[in-house]
């Protein structure tokens, strides 16, 4: 049996959901991960330091019993974002970063930006204060194929968008395409991409096997065998411009199986143990510490995190589905196993 050691990880990119879904689903992460970026797109969303602090209050008190863990909050970025919101969530030492959805583009982004010109003032100052801009990259253009909507996204608007900011840190979240992985390779220094254990671990093909698995199904969408082999290869790198972001979104089991159902797929169940499997697969165990647990603080300008995890090739198995407040949900790998564990 392999057994490693590394720096306790953490996750640069988690939904926690709130209320009941929140203390349901926060232990899974808060057993592995020291920290996490939590994303803002709750209805209503956290567009203000104000409801950034209130969130992350309710984050801790669900916390269980003897959890360290810290989240690292974030605000919404919308049309109407104002330079002095920038400068308060610098300010509070709590908001580490703004998020951008296009309006539209997924989970509860109705209330995105429509027009990324309308946020040049909030821009501006997020340059000025050094926060860093989380992208959601898909364009909404109804004329473009869902499966090219992140190569879209990165020559329409994020590259003129960093050209016109030489100063603002980007982070392209959760990418999935080859040329996603050649444009941050190629970007400065203060663009960064976070990478999925899903992404890294299954195809589109995942979606069809034996016929519709809405459990497979998130935005951006899966992509092509070539595109998943392009994001291992990225990973597995050493490069400090990739590391971990779960993207773990949790959605109740009749929200994704029903006729217009959810994006987003379930694994901080397994939030580090699935890396472990697709590092291991690729001959680079000896790169996951640096993925999981060193770029991300190098990057946001944090210190690495002091305590260890120890993670055995063993398998276990997944439960079929999981509590979810009242709600029941299904998490990857659901009735089948996983080939590491956390010791």
């Amino acid at each position: 049996m392999r057994r490693m050691t590394i720096t306790r990880p953490d996750d640069w990119h988690l939904h926690l959901r709130d209320g009941a879904h929140l203390r349901a689903v926060l232990p899974d992460t808060a057993r592995r991960f020291a920290r996490a970026i939590v994303m803002p797109n709750l209805k209503p969303p956290v567009t203000t330091v104000q409801l950034a602090l209130a969130y992350r209050d309710r984050i801790l008190a669900a916390l269980p019993a003897g959890a360290r863990f810290e989240p690292l909050m974030t605000l919404y970025l919308t049309d109407k974002t104002q330079p002095a919101e920038i400068a308060a969530a610098r300010t509070s030492g709590a908001v580490h970063a703004v998020k951008y959805y296009p309006a539209g583009a997924t989970t509860h982004s109705d209330a995105g930006v429509t027009d990324i010109a309308k946020c040049r003032g909030a821009l501006e100052a997020m340059e000025k204060h050094g926060l860093c801009l989380l992208v959601h990259g898909e364009v909404t253009d109804p004329a473009v194929d869902v499966f090219d909507r992140e190569r879209v996204f990165i020559e329409r608007v994020l590259v003129p968008l960093i050209e016109r900011h030489p100063g603002l840190k980007v982070v392209l979240e959760h990418i999935t395409t080859r040329e996603a992985v050649e444009f941050v390779t190629a970007a400065p220094p203060r663009v960064a991409a976070t990478v999925t254990a899903h992404h890294l671990l299954l195809s589109r093909n995942a979606i069809f096997a034996g016929g519709v698995r809405p459990h497979h199904f998130c935005l951006p969408v899966l992509k092509r065998e070539s595109h998943r082999q392009a994001l291992l290869r990225a990973a597995t790198s050493g490069s400090p411009k990739f590391f971990l972001g779960t993207d773990s979104a949790p959605h109740a089991r009749h929200t994704k199986e029903t006729d217009c159902g959810c994006a987003g797929i379930y694994t901080a169940h397994a939030g580090i143990e699935l890396y472990a499997e697709a590092f291991a697969a690729a001959g680079a165990l000896d790169r996951l510490e640096g993925f999981a647990s060193r770029h991300g603080p190098q990057f946001y300008g944090l210190p690495v995190n002091e305590g260890v995890i120890t993670l055995a090739e063993e398998s276990w198995p997944v439960p079929s589905e999981i509590a979810f407040g009242a709600d029941r949900l299904v998490p990857l790998r659901a009735g089948e196993q996983v080939g590491w564990r956390v010791v």
